[in-house]
């Protein structure tokens, strides 16, 4: 018999990938696509963060399984995968960390010292003395409209305001497109990172109330160093298919700069400013029956005896 399959560290693996117009299933144990023609495509799952599907996809239930066995994220997007429907949830096994997270976001004292520790590494300067969260959010949007404004003038972009809708995609201009695009592919790659940390997507700091507060509030320590330049830069070109060139960038800047080596240890140094730990097991609590095998991937990643 095969030994079970062990996720991999989020470190050694491929950022994402995009799949569309295919049935995916699981053939002689391997994750495969078939497209219209009855092509067969092999995809190395194990070593993917995360897989986008867009529409024209259909997944069996063993390609979902499969793909939760081995901590690869798999997400629903819309067409040029601009939109985020829904995903799976392959990580997020570790109690203590859901707990350190939701004692960290519901003390308002801590809570500031998370969010004043995600500004400097951010902006790379302390944030001002005596600011709330919500007078440091309003700070973090004024410097935020300021950089695109920058932005838009180093590419020579038509900058109006970040506006889109998300019910009428078409109506947003080529500026905006990109940018959606391109948060889009961060947004999916710091979800599988999170998950596979053992964290809540939906308890955030800065954003909450939404199902991705925390990724939000994670991927943008990185947005403005990664993929919004890009979204710039491509926005500026003559392009049949801006949202498709911003995925192959952002894939390619993810990779040079080793992005999905550098989440987790953020979101950890992120959190760690509040100055707690996460808890220990109570003393009454019950071992498990069967204990978790050991594997080399994240905490929050489900393993496989």
């Amino acid at each position: 018999m095969l030994p079970p399959l062990k996720p991999l560290p989020m470190k050694d693996r491929v950022s994402l990938i995009f799949i569309q117009y295919g049935q995916i299933d699981v053939l002689d144990g391997a994750f495969v696509v078939i497209d219209q023609a009855g092509v067969r495509t092999h995809i190395p799952l194990g070593s993917v963060a995360c897989i986008m599907l867009e529409p024209g996809t259909r997944v069996s239930h063993a390609a979902v399984h499969l793909a939760s066995t081995v901590g690869t994220l798999l997400v629903w997007v819309g067409e040029a995968g601009v939109r985020l429907y829904a995903s799976g949830q392959p990580g997020g096994a570790r109690a203590d960390r859901l707990l350190y997270q939701a004692k960290l976001a519901l003390d308002d004292d801590l809570r500031l010292k998370v969010v004043r520790k995600m500004y400097e590494f951010r902006f790379h300067e302390p944030p001002p003395e005596r600011r709330s969260v919500e007078q440091l959010r309003g700070i973090e949007g004024a410097r935020v409209r300021e950089t695109y404004k920058l932005l838009a003038r180093q590419y020579r972009v038509d900058w109006q305001a970040r506006n889109y809708d998300q019910h009428d995609w078409n109506t947003a201009d080529i500026p905006n497109r990109c940018l959606s695009s391109a948060t889009s592919c961060l947004y999916g790659i710091t979800e599988a990172a999170v998950l596979a940390a053992g964290y809540a997507p939906a308890v955030g700091f800065i954003h909450t109330g939404k199902p991705l507060s925390f990724v939000y509030d994670i991927a943008d320590l990185f947005k403005f160093e990664t993929v919004v330049p890009i979204a710039f830069r491509i926005a500026a070109k003559v392009s049949h298919q801006p949202e498709r060139d911003v995925r192959l960038a952002c894939r390619d800047i993810f990779r040079s700069s080793k992005l999905l080596e550098r989440i987790i240890p953020t979101i950890e140094e992120v959190l760690s400013a509040g100055g707690i730990v996460p808890p220990e097991a109570p003393p009454e609590s019950v071992p498990s029956a069967i204990p978790n095998p050991e594997s080399i991937g994240e905490a929050g990643h489900r393993t496989q005896g």
